[in-house]
């Protein structure tokens, strides 16, 4: 399974631009492999991350590990903050 980073390129709202550069600085520093799927390109994937999600009007950004939901930045920031990343994205 890879972690996968669901994102829009595209975004009125500096909270989520910085939620998203904080997600992808951390993912980067830590040499953490992950995939960027921005959701604004293909419906599928913005249908895709929903589905994995489990929630029908769920909004970027959002993480997996393959099919299974990880959280999103709240969840990402509480994990980075405990030091519990590796079990957030259950690695």
């Amino acid at each position: 399974m890879s972690v996968i980073v669901y994102y829009s390129s595209v975004s009125s709202s500096n909270q989520v631009k910085k939620q998203q550069q904080s997600i992808f600085f951390y993912m980067d520093s830590k040499k953490i492999p992950y995939k960027a799927v921005d959701i604004t390109q293909k419906t599928e994937d913005k249908e895709e991350m929903r589905r994995k999600v489990g929630n029908p009007t769920a909004l970027p950004p959002q993480i997996c590990n393959g099919d299974t939901y990880c959280g999103n930045y709240e969840m990402f920031f509480e994990a980075m903050e405990n030091e519990e990343m590796d079990t957030f994205l259950k690695l």
